[in-house]
Order: C-alpha cells, then structure tokens, then sequence
C-alpha cells in the first residue's frame, strides 16, 4: 500500500510516517525541511518532496497523489504568532481541497482514503452533538480571534459536504483527538463517534503516538477503514484507572 502524508515534519505526522514504516508500508512525505524526519531517511520505502503542499501546482500535486492509496493530514499551524494569524489562514482546508482534486484528477480505479487529523474542539454536524451553552459561546469566541479553529471546523465541513458520503473516488474519516501529549509508546485508548466529555471545560487526553497508530490502522486495516469510514470518530487514551 502506499500512502502520501502532508504535515509528516509536525510531532503526530512523523510518529505516524514511522509507524507505517514498520507495518512495511510505502510513503510519500510532503515536507518543507527533512530535519525532524532524519532517522527515517534510510529507509528504502520512503521517498521525501520537499516542498509545501500548497504551492506544489495541480499537476504536481496530481502526480505525487498518483498510485497511493491513502492520503493522510497531519498539517497544522504553529503555535507562535506568526503561525496563528499569518497566512496560509486556511493550511489544512486549502490543503484538503488541492489533495482531493489531485485524487480526482488521477482517476484512481479504487476510492483513495483521505484521513484527516482535527480535533475534539470540532463538532460532527452530521451528528446530534449537544454543547452547552458556555462552550458554544467559547466557540463563538475561538472563531473570532484564533484562525486555526476555524481552519479545523471548514477543513471537516470540506469533507462531510463536498466529499460527503458517496464519492466515487475519495472515502475518509476526521480524526478527532483531545488534549494532546507527548508518550514513548502506545498505551490503551478509547474511540468514539463523538465526544465523550466537553473538550473545552472537562477535556481528556491522548498520545500523539496513539493518534498515529490509530491513522495507520485506519490506511492499512480495512476492518477499521469500514468501522469508521465518513465519520469523526474522537480518541482518548484510556485512563489508568480503566486499563
């Protein structure tokens, strides 16, 4: 199988580039610095484009998507200023439009998984997601002052209503992990189809490394492609006292 990763530099992209590296899979990383993929460069399944996704043309883009069978997002923006509110505003919505009409364009004899990482802050508007008061009005606030929620929330939509259900090219599911941390290994986790607790006033937490295996599953398990496949499913590692 091979499978093209954007965002493969971020801190959930590599684990998830090695952890497909070790099922044997094959993978195309898109990534503007090869530094933070260094230990990985030996390895004969992987070939490297440095570039940005963004400003790769269509029919380079086109090409890069040619023969892969998943196409996997982990882009996201940095946490510095310049980051948040400088531009590209809409990285990981823009980069889902560009990658899907690269999906269309090669004609593929089978649909093409696109795996997006979100996050828990996202609802599924698919779904009977109730908030509360509070937090929709901390919503309300997030998309007027912090781009890259908005970003997340259009990058989802793009996919529940562009792509919908029923594409004949292009199946995919959002990944919506809470509270992320930093582990050195895989531990138990949870998934559902939507949050279990509120992401905002009583959040819970997930490895990066589990997000990683659990969007390596997805690409290469069918099983798990079918359990999940168009919806957002929401992973929290399981808490101690329930492992």
């Amino acid at each position: 199988m091979n499978t093209l990763v954007v965002g493969a530099s971020g801190a959930t992209g590599r684990l998830l580039v090695e952890d497909l590296l070790k099922r044997g899979e094959k993978v195309t990383a898109i990534v503007r610095s090869t530094e933070k993929l260094s230990a990985l460069l030996d390895n004969k399944n992987l070939t490297i484009v440095k570039a940005s996704v963004l400003e790769l043309s269509d029919d380079e883009l086109a090409k890069h998507v040619h023969g892969c069978d998943a196409v996997a997002s982990c882009l996201g923006h940095n946490l510095s200023f310049k980051g948040i509110y400088g531009p590209p505003r809409r990285l990981v919505t823009e980069a889902a439009r560009k990658l899907c009409a690269a999906i269309v364009a090669n004609k593929p004899e089978k649909p093409v998984k696109y795996v997006l990482m979100n996050t828990t802050g996202n609802r599924n508007r698919d779904l009977n997601e109730p908030i509360s008061f509070a937090q929709k009005m901390v919503l309300v606030l997030l998309r007027l002052v912090l781009p890259p929620h908005v970003d997340n929330e259009q990058a989802a939509d793009f996919l529940r209503t562009q792509i919908g259900q029923h594409h004949p090219t292009i199946e995919w599911t959002a990944v919506r992990p809470d509270g992320l941390t930093d582990e050195d290994s895989v531990s138990p986790c949870e998934i559902y189809p939507s949050p279990t607790r509120s992401a905002l006033f009583n959040p819970g937490k997930v490895s990066r490394i589990n997000v990683a295996r659990f969007m390596a599953e997805l690409i290469t398990d069918n099983n798990t492609w079918n359990q999940w496949k168009g919806q957002m499913p929401v992973i929290y590692s399981r808490e101690p006292e329930n492992i």
